[in-house]
């Protein structure tokens, strides 16, 4: 039997990845986004796990209470700037290619974080979350934010670190607030920030 459980999720998606894909060779294509994606994989620290991987984005989950605001700011900082130094060494790496600027001029980075109730199901050697909350957190990638790069957090992942801190004394950039309407599921308010000064 499925157990029902709370659960934070977190999202890191290459920006960019659909447009890289068509202008990229396969050769170069093929060494780029998985190092990228590995890369995002190993600088987790504060203890995620891996559901998916799909294709352009990492499906992350951690049952139970969330760590506190603090930490998962910091997770997602460093999931930032690690990516982007990883972006500069494949950039030198394959300099000599006649793609190799798109690897800068493209790709980027964006990060969901939600937290709800997951169903966690074992298929095989892999997990499936299943769960409205699943759904809102991949819905979240298609918002209204007018930036291209950024940490979007829930209300309902807000909710839970309340305690821990404000999110506003956490950050040096401004926090903005934002919400979108999606079908079968209704308003979902969020906070964001930019996350592009951390590496200009």
């Amino acid at each position: 039997m499925m157990e029902v459980q709370p659960a934070l999720i977190c999202i890191p998606d290459i920006k960019g990845f659909t447009e890289f894909m068509s202008d990229t060779k396969l050769e170069l294509s093929a060494k780029v986004i998985p190092a990228l994606l590995n890369d995002i994989i190993y600088t987790n620290s504060i203890g995620l796990k891996v559901s998916e991987i799909e294709g352009d984005a990492i499906l992350f989950y951690l049952c139970g209470p969330p760590p506190a605001l603090e930490d998962l700011v910091k997770q997602c900082y460093d999931f930032y700037t690690q990516f982007y130094e990883k972006v500069r060494i494949l950039n030198r790496k394959h300099e000599h290619h006649p793609d190799s600027d798109n690897i800068p001029d493209i790709l980027g980075l964006k990060i969901i974080m939600h937290y709800g109730k997951i169903g966690v199901n074992q298929i095989g050697k892999r997990i499936k979350l299943i769960g409205e909350d699943v759904i809102i957190a991949h819905r979240l990638l298609k918002n209204s934010i007018p930036l291209e790069e950024y940490l979007l957090i829930s209300d309902q992942l807000m909710e839970q670190c309340q305690l821990n801190s404000k999110l506003e004394t956490l950050l040096d950039e401004p926090v903005t607030r934002g919400s979108d309407d999606y079908e079968h599921i209704g308003v979902i308010n969020y906070s964001y920030l930019n996350l592009k000064p951390l590496v200009a």
